[in-house]
């Protein structure tokens, strides 16, 4: 059996041009090389796989190859370069700092510093995971790092930059090295299953490269794992079961189910996610983040923050046509609550399950049922109108479509009920008067209805005072905007009640806003609500200050 090399070691860079997703890190090396402006001390800082490692490797190859090529690469010909290749370098030494942090393993390395090299020009140190050194041996280190021998050259790689001493920091050049890119990591992965004449999907090394979430080396491990398990035939299916990840479309299917107001399928798929054994806060933080690609697939130039497929994307594209940002962004807000709520929740199923039929609810706000007024008392007060007033026609009337405060759909009703106002107007059909007791009779049913269905609907309605302009319209005034605000989710629906119900079929609601001294000094939003609370009680205040708490949105 020949001896098997996994790809992050086979397929790991030996120069400059092939690391990935490094640009930044690679030019301003090469530049150096180029200016000769090396720097005594090299920190390399950033998460686990990215290359920091291989980077400090290729560098310190390069600085001694003795016939550098114009790229500013190293030539992998001479002596230098075959000795490194064959880990055989007397002049270049790793370190593992994980393993040889002690005061005295670092007083080792600074005598051997003060020996020059056996050939070449310098002796470079590469020390890996630098911030396992103790405080001791960063101290005998720091005077060397400062001032070492002109010869000598020391590249620090590290995962936790803040665990590392400040006088370390100062004495180096930092390079932040980033997360690599899914396409970055996805294309790579392709050119090495296409070496490898592995069968693949993209959407599955798509799926791998968001799985390893900006590290290239658990990336290639992942890959070698799924080549073993599917036999060198990797699809997306085979992906996500092995690598344990929910599968895209049963996110794109809550969405729609969300639209639809589908609850007995939400439930039903939500189980079904757990008996595939996911956890709850697993499948809420990838449900946050399907809406966060919906948001910007909203926009053609937000679309490249998509790290997905390019199938994937056309998806994310078309369901974000089907619903607005308001729609999104109460639908995150809910997730980022339910999140914070799953960790102290008792029964944290029901948990989840509450938060999803609450985004279920945001497009399918039913409104409270009002039964009718019995026929047989509509007629007795008609009778009785006719016999003491004289019905006079109804002016003509000029209809105009308001759209403040009405979201799309509120809007698309009102056009509805105005084309229906204009074609009785039409007919001569507007000519009967508003009864008013009719019309209170109805308000009432409605608003004791609206107790046990919409509390808090109940609360608004209970304190207004509808007065009657005696041209079939009433008007309401409001006392806050807020209560205005939450009316008019409801106002056509009572208009459209009141119109059936007594066949007025020009009766229309007029509202408007009358701010009193006592309402306006109420607080409403959380921060006056709290300013209010600390005026009453300073000690609240200074508790805040004590904590540096937020005031919870």
């Amino acid at each position: 059996m020949s001896n098997y090399i996994v790809s992050a070691r086979k397929y790991r860079p030996a120069d400059f041009r092939s690391v990935v997703g490094q640009e930044h890190i690679t030019k301003t090396l090469q530049n150096a090389l180029k200016n000769n402006q090396l720097a005594q001390a090299f920190l390399f800082c950033g998460p686990r796989g990215v290359g920091k490692t291989t980077c400090a490797r290729i560098l310190a190859k390069t600085i001694n190859c003795e016939h550098i090529t114009p790229e500013f690469e190293a030539c992998n010909e001479c002596e230098s370069c075959k000795s490194f290749n064959q880990s055989s370098s007397f002049n270049i030494i790793e370190m593992d700092a994980a393993s040889h942090n002690s005061v005295d393993d670092m007083r080792e390395l600074v005598k051997e510093v003060y020996l020059p090299p056996h050939e070449g020009k310098y002796k470079i140190y590469i020390i890996d995971e630098v911030h396992m050194l103790t405080v001791q041996a960063f101290n005998a280190f720091l005077k060397t790092l400062e001032e070492p021998p002109s010869y000598a050259k020391f590249i620090l790689a590290t995962t936790e930059k803040h665990k590392i001493m400040p006088t370390i920091l100062s004495r180096c050049q930092i390079f932040d090295f980033h997360r690599i890119k899914n396409e970055d990591i996805a294309s790579h992965l392709e050119y090495i299953a296409t070496k490898e004449e592995v069968n693949f999907e993209k959407e599955a090394l798509h799926v791998i490269a968001e799985k390893a979430d900006g590290g290239l080396r658990d990336a290639l491990s992942m890959f070698d794992q799924m080549v073993s398990f599917t036999q060198g035939n990797l699809t997306y299916r085979a992906a996500i079961e092995n690598l344990n990840i929910l599968d895209y479309d049963y996110y794109f299917k809550f969405v729609d189910c969300f639209l639809a107001g589908d609850n007995a399928n939400i439930l039903l798929m939500y189980n079904e996610i757990l008996q595939k054994g996911f956890e709850g806060n697993h499948f809420i933080n990838g449900l946050s983040n399907h809406f966060r690609n919906l948001l910007v697939s909203k926009d053609a130039n937000t679309v490249t923050l998509l790290e997905v497929s390019d199938n994937v994307k056309q998806k994310y594209f078309t369901q974000a046509q089907n619903c607005n940002n308001t729609f999104i962004l109460k639908c995150l807000g809910i997730a980022n609550n339910c999140a914070m709520e799953y960790r102290d929740a008792t029964n944290k199923r029901l948990c989840v399950e509450l938060n999803l039929l609450r985004m279920a609810a945001i497009m399918n706000k039913p409104l409270p049922a009002v039964n009718p007024v019995p026929a047989t008392d509509i007629e007795k007060k008609n009778e009785v109108v006719k016999e003491s007033v004289q019905i006079e026609q109804s002016p003509k009337i000029d209809i105009k479509l308001d759209t403040s405060l009405k979201n799309p759909f509120s809007v698309k009703a009102e056009q509805t009920i105005i084309t229906d106002l204009k074609k009785k107007q039409d007919e001569g059909l507007l000519n009967k008067k508003l009864v008013w007791t009719d019309f209170m009779n109805l308000w009432d049913q409605y608003v004791l209805q609206a107790k046990d269905k919409n509390p808090t609907f109940y609360f608004i309605l209970k304190d207004l005072q509808p007065s009657d302009n005696g041209n079939n319209t009433i008007t309401i005034t409001f006392s806050h905007r807020d209560n205005l605000e939450e009316f008019n989710k409801y106002k056509l629906d009572i208009i459209k009640l009141v119109r059936e119900q007594t066949e007025v079929n020009n009766f229309n609601i007029i509202d408007r806003v009358e701010i009193t001294e006592q309402e306006a000094s109420k607080p409403y939003q959380p921060m006056d609500k709290y300013n209010f609370i600390a005026e009453q009680s300073p000690a609240i205040h200074k508790l805040r200050t004590y904590f540096d708490a937020d005031v919870d949105y």
